[in-house]
C-alpha cells in the first residue's frame, strides 16, 4: 500500500497525490506499488535489498540515490512470545524521500502520529531518517520491556513447576533479544556515520538524542539478556537436580522391594530351606521380609535418599 505525506508544521499529513517533497510510504508493496516505484525510477537493486529480511542496517549509493536500511522491531500479534526485527528501507534522492518495509508495524503509524502530536516539521532528509530510528529505538524498549514482563511472570511459574511450554516460550524471548541486540548495534554504527553519508546537515541536538536513546537500549537489551541466560541456566539446574531426585527416590524403591523378592526367590527353590518345614513358614517368611524391607528404609531416610 503506498501512501503520501507532507511535512507541515503540525506533522506529517496525509495527501491523495504524490507532489515533490512528500514522503512516500509503502507497506507490504503489491505489484503495483512496485511499478509504481520504478517509474519514480528506483533502482531496482534497492527494492530487493529491502525485501531480505536478514538485510543488516547499511547506506548503498546508485544513480544518485541513497538506500538508508534501518532495523525495526515487530511483534507477531499471531504469537504473543514472537518478537523479531525487520528491515526498513530509506530511498532519497534531491526532493524525494521514500521508505519500503515489507511488514506492518506499529511503528509507522505512530511516528506519523507522534509528529502531529509533538507538532514536528521535518525539513531535510538526515533529521527524517534520525526520526525513524528514534521512534524505532522507542519501540524496542517498548518491546523491552514487555519480554522483561513476561519473563518475569514465566520466572514465577517456573519456581512452582518446570513445564516445557514455558521453557520454549523463554527459549523464543532469548533469539528475540538476540535479534534486537545485533539490530540496535547496526542502527547505532549507521548513527554515527549519517552526517557523514547525507549532502544536508542533521540536527546536532537530534542526533545527540538519538545516541542516547541507542545505548539506553543497547544497555537494557544487554541486560536482560544477561538476565534471561542466568534464569535459562538456573532452570536448567533445577531440571538436572528434579531428574537426579526422582532416580534416587526410584532406586530406593527398587532396593526396599528388592529385599521381600529376594527372600521370596530363596524359599521358591524345590530344596531344604531353614524353617520350612515349619506349620508358620509363610507368616515368618512374610515378617522377615517386611522387618527387612522397614530396616532398608529406615537407612535409606537416614542418608536422606528418601
Amino acid at each position: 500500500m503506498v501512501k503520501f505525506y507532507s511535512c507541515e508544521n503540525e506533522g506529517l499529513v496525509e495527501r491523495d497525490e504524490w507532489a515533490p517533497h512528500y514522503w512516500i510510504n509503502v507497506e507490504c508493496p503489491t505489484e503495483d506499488d512496485c511499478r509504481f516505484l520504478r517509474s519514480l525510477h528506483v533502482p531496482e537493486s534497492f527494492m530487493e535489498n529491502v525485501a531480505d529480511v536478514d538485510e543488516r542496517p547499511r547506506f548503498e549509493h546508485e544513480d544518485g540515490w541513497l538506500l538508508t536500511i534501518l532495523r525495526i522491531p515487530h511483534h507477531f500479534t499471531d504469537d504473543p512470545m514472537r518478537y523479531t526485527t525487520v528491515p526498513l528501507g530509506v530511498m532519497t534522492k534531491d526532493d524525494m524521500i521514500i521508505t519500503v518495509c515489507h511488514t506492518v508495524t506499529e511503528m509507522i503509524p505512530d511516528f506519523i502520529s507522534h509528529s502531529k502530536r509533538r507538532h514536528i516539521n521535518i525539513d531535510n532528509q538526515p533529521d527524517f531518517v534520525l526520526r525513524l530510528v528514534y521512534s524505532s529505538t522507542y519501540w524496542f524498549l517498548q518491546y523491552l520491556k514487555e519480554i522483561n514482563d513476561t519473563v518475569s511472570d514465566f520466572t514465577r511459574q517456573l519456581e512452582k513447576s518446570v513445564r516445557n511450554e514455558v521453557l520454549l516460550s523463554l527459549m523464543k524471548l532469548q533469539k528475540a533479544l538476540v535479534y534486537f541486540n545485533t539490530s540496535l548495534q547496526g542502527n547505532s554504527m549507521l548513527t554515527g556515520r549519517l552526517d557523514k553519508v547525507f549532502s544536508d546537515d542533521c540536527d546536532a541536538e537530534l542526533l545527540e538524542d538519538v545516541e542516547i536513546e541507542l545505548g539506553q537500549a543497547t544497555n537494557t537489551v544487554n541486560v536482560y539478556m544477561a538476565i534471561l541466560s542466568n534464569s535459562m541456566d538456573t532452570f536448567a539446574s533445577v531440571i538436572s537436580n528434579n531428574v537426579n531426585d526422582i532416580m534416587k527416590k526410584m532406586t530406593s524403591i527398587s532396593i526396599i522391594l528388592m529385599i521381600p523378592t529376594l527372600i521370596a526367590s530363596f524359599y521358591g527353590m524345590n530344596v531344604d530351606v531353614w524353617f520350612s518345614s515349619s506349620a508358620h513358614a509363610f507368616v515368618f517368611i512374610i515378617v522377615f521380609s517386611f522387618f527387612f524391607a522397614c530396616l532398608i528404609w529406615y537407612w535409606l531416610r537416614h542418608v536422606k535418599w528418601l
